[in-house]
């Protein structure tokens, strides 16, 4: 795990930028597992700039997201779709079939995450995941808990996680209850792991993650046991370490 401090998140997520764009240089076909929320939107942002001013293609890459919330359709604002589409996919030239984010109307859940499993696997395994961390250590939609779940499934939201994201809705009570995720094994066998952190709400959660033992308390500490993980912070996430 090599940890890398910046002065600002925007500073950090510039810095995020170039390992994605790295590598579609070397592999324009490359696949990306790819993440929402605020942390990563400037990241995101400059790709776009990379993209539109020629420095990276993407109409060989293929995407894969983390999660997605249980009841919202694509075209929801508070979906994770729309988001994507929104801040990444409507600003460069991915062909929008060769990105992928879990449905969360799928009529049989079980099935749409066995066989979103099945997609990453015939398409070669991810080559960047990017994560981010919620304020409980979870990543992904992966909530503390006894165990770690390998597989993509669904679960319920805790209550801190709904209170965090209830700034994308209305009112708490908009917030679904729960989420289809990919699960622990999903993100520890992609190839390389980007991970961001800004603020100091994570800044515990980092430090159990950099610091602490391999436990399910703290989903991201599993991070440790990867062979190739960059981590991106501001200097208020990194306050702990």
């Amino acid at each position: 795990m090599q940890v890398y401090v910046y002065s600002d998140p925007n500073t950090a997520c510039k810095a995020a930028a170039t390992i994605f764009a790295s590598t579609l240089l070397e592999k324009p076909d490359a696949v990306f597992g790819l993440a929402t929320g605020s942390t990563p939107v400037p990241m995101y942002q400059e790709l776009a700039r990379m993209n539109r001013e020629g420095l990276i293609d993407f109409s060989q890459c293929r995407t894969w997201n983390l999660d997605e919330y249980v009841g919202l359709t694509g075209d929801h604002p508070a979906s994770f779709r729309y988001f994507m589409d929104d801040n990444l996919f409507h600003h460069i030239n991915i062909p929008y079939e060769n990105t992928h984010v879990p449905s969360g109307v799928a009529a049989d859940m079980k099935k749409e995450a066995a066989d979103y499993d099945k997609a990453i696997i015939e398409a070669g395994g991810i080559d960047v995941q990017l994560l981010g961390i919620g304020n409980n250590g979870h990543i992904g939609f992966n909530e503390p808990g006894a165990e770690f779940v390998w597989e993509t499934h669904t679960l319920k939201l805790t209550e801190n996680t709904r209170m965090a994201n209830s700034r994308f809705f209305e009112k708490l009570d908009d917030v679904p209850t729960e989420a289809i995720t990919m699960g622990i094994g999903n993100i520890m066998q992609a190839k390389r792991i980007v991970f961001l952190a800004f603020g100091k709400a994570k800044a515990e959660a980092v430090r159990g993650m950099v610091c602490g033992s391999a436990t399910p308390s703290n989903q991201s500490s599993i991070l440790r046991m990867h062979r190739n993980v960059q981590v991106f912070l501001d200097k208020e996430a990194a306050s702990l370490l």
